[in-house]
């Protein structure tokens, strides 16, 4: 009878755990499915002029559904941003491993550059761009979270110069970071036009001129 009990017991607790496991990574995949979803609808039409309709529509869930997974429309937003920003790390950690002396990583990050737009596509176009300038005034948290993203985006160009430097590969006019600084804005800056104009020759233009810019400017 003893043996019994503890085996209905070691059972209930047993089924509990499972059915809590269960639902618990159930939740999470309805969460990941939902960002994943979302996140180019944020990005392309912005925090504001995304509506509650459109989130629905795409996802084929209640607006119960959604909020049940999220505390409002901006932590969804923001969910949705890092989403997108953690793809571009990635994409650029990436670049930025290939080669070994720190001009042909440089080369590689500006051949990603290249086919940007590309890559961006199904993203709704580049985050940064998109969700910087549509959260100026409207989301004060989306825009930290953009301007943090180009400071860790800046600094890991940086390291790669200054290892470079270290390294004696490279000669740096200026400092490792106001290299970068510079490099990065211009490579923005072409994205900017070429979005703005849908022109691509903007972004494919301006990424051979930093080419040439770095081999004259880097290159020992």
């Amino acid at each position: 009878m003893k043996n019994t009990i503890q085996y209905l017991i070691f059972y209930i607790l047993v089924s509990t755990n499972t059915n809590h496991t269960t639902m618990t990574k159930k939740a999470e995949r309805t969460t990941a499915y939902i960002i994943e979803t979302v996140a180019p609808i944020f990005n392309k039409f912005g925090y504001v002029g995304t509506s509650m309709s459109d989130l629905t529509e795409a996802t084929g869930l209640t607006k119960g559904a959604i909020y049940g997974n999220f505390e409002n429309k901006e932590a969804l937003a923001l969910s949705a941003f890092e989403h997108n920003r953690n793809i571009l790390l990635e994409a650029i950690d990436n670049k930025l491993e290939i080669g070994v002396e720190a001009l042909d990583k440089l080369f590689s990050i500006l051949n990603f550059y290249k086919q940007y737009d590309v890559f961006t596509l199904p993203m709704g176009g580049c985050p940064l761009l998109n969700v910087g300038v549509d959260a100026q005034g409207n989301n004060k948290l989306l825009a930290a979270a953009v301007k943090e993203t180009v400071k860790e985006i800046e600094g890991k160009i940086a390291l790669v110069l200054e290892n470079g430097a270290n390294k004696e590969e490279i000669k740096l006019p200026v400092s490792p970071l106001q290299f970068a600084k510079q490099f990065f804005t211009m490579i923005q800056g072409a994205v900017a036009m070429s979005t703005m104009t849908q022109d691509r020759k903007y972004l494919v233009n301006t990424i051979t001129y930093l080419e040439y810019l770095v081999k004259q400017e880097l290159k020992k």
